[in-house]
């Protein structure tokens, strides 16, 4: 196989792919969903003057978005600024962000004809500016910590290209699955197609650990997860450790706790939990063999420094320090106050530190 991947500094900071491929580590690595994102103020200065998707295509703007968090707090890792809908993107889609609206695509698919609309991008050429990116963020880390590339699942992805926006219930896409089961197939495998290159991609630019996020996962029913999603899922997770064997492969099923069993027999080295299911479960239904990531509800964020603490401290006893990274359950909120996400850094590693250094005794 043919990998010309660049070589960047080495590594100072590995306790993230540790803790995933279920090695040893002093403390437990830590890392935030969204944590480079609109409740930092140098993220606003940053972005003055540069509509979202300029903002993903401009290389020096995502590093320096990327770090701002890796500056302000001790976390384990870096993630990749950039937006699951650029998948859509590539694939011929317009997608607008809409201030206070979020994501909106004005001509969704309405009918499996509709489909004849996508293209099969050349990921190299539609995608290029997010993987110049990852080169670029590789370089200024300066191997301070390892950096996470990351893309929407098949399903996910297809929520928001039938619905045409966020919504409660995706009823339209949901309506697929059962009114065109033959074009619901066609259009996740077509998605699984480009996801499985991109991710690939984002790996021979510079990406250390990839994590897919299934963020719509929980309004399927187990039947139709297993039916329509699970084998996209697993396929994705086969072929990128054919490729690249040493990438720690993390998936996100938000709310889909009935899959946690099937994943956790798959290529997934890590399965990230939302803050409704319980550490103790959570581990019954994986399994010894697969590392945990999670689970604090961000809402917790919102509390007083002592609640914060407290709600980690019951986290981190109830994963323990093997086979576990710390996160939260779903990604920072645009309203959180960064000194909250402080409390919840510093909180993670004194009480992992303090529960490693008693096990050892």
């Amino acid at each position: 196989m043919n990998d010309s991947r660049p070589i960047f500094p080495e590594l100072q900071n590995d306790r993230l792919l540790r803790a995933a491929r279920g090695e040893f580590v002093d403390r437990v690595p830590v890392w935030m969903m969204r944590q480079a994102g609109r409740y930092l103020p140098e993220y606003r200065k940053a972005r003055e003057g540069h509509s979202f998707f300029e903002t993903c295509r401009n290389p020096e703007l995502v590093s320096e978005i990327t770090i701002q968090p890796v500056r302000r707090f001790p976390i384990d890792a870096a993630i990749i600024f950039s937006d699951i809908l650029v998948v859509p993107l590539a694939m011929g889609m317009q997608v607008d962000m809409i201030a206070g609206k979020g994501p909106v695509l004005p001509e969704p698919l309405s009918t499996p004809a509709d489909l004849d609309r996508l293209v099969m991008p050349d990921v190299k050429d539609e995608l290029g500016y997010v993987f110049r990116a990852i080169e670029k963020t590789r370089r200024d880390l300066n191997g301070r910590v390892p950096l996470i590339g990351f893309s929407g699942a098949p399903w996910t992805l297809m929520c928001y290209m039938v619905e045409g926006a966020g919504s409660k219930s995706f009823s339209k896409p949901r309506a697929w699955l059962y009114a065109e089961p033959q074009a619901t197939d066609r259009l996740l495998e077509q998605l699984t197609d480009v996801i499985i290159e991109y991710l690939k991609g984002q790996i021979r630019a510079g990406a250390q650990y990839i994590q897919v996020f299934e963020s719509w996962g929980g309004i399927l029913g187990p039947e139709a997860f297993d039916r329509f999603e699970a084998p996209h899922l697993k396929r994705i997770a086969t072929e990128l450790k054919y490729a690249y064997p040493e990438i720690p492969l993390a998936v996100f099923p938000r709310g889909a706790h009935h899959a946690l069993e099937s994943l956790a027999d798959s290529d997934y080295d890590v399965l990230s939990l939302d803050w409704t299911i319980l550490p103790e479960e959570a581990r019954t239904k994986a399994g010894l063999y697969v590392t945990l990531q999670g689970n604090l509800d961000p809402a917790v964020l919102y509390g007083p420094r002592d609640v914060i603490r407290e709600n980690v401290r019951r986290m981190v006893q109830a994963f323990g320090t093997r086979r576990y990274i710390a996160n939260l359950g779903h990604g920072m909120m645009s309203d959180h106050d960064p000194d909250k996400a402080q409390v919840f850094v510093e909180a993670v590693r004194e009480f992992t530190s303090e529960l490693q250094l008693s096990s050892s005794h």
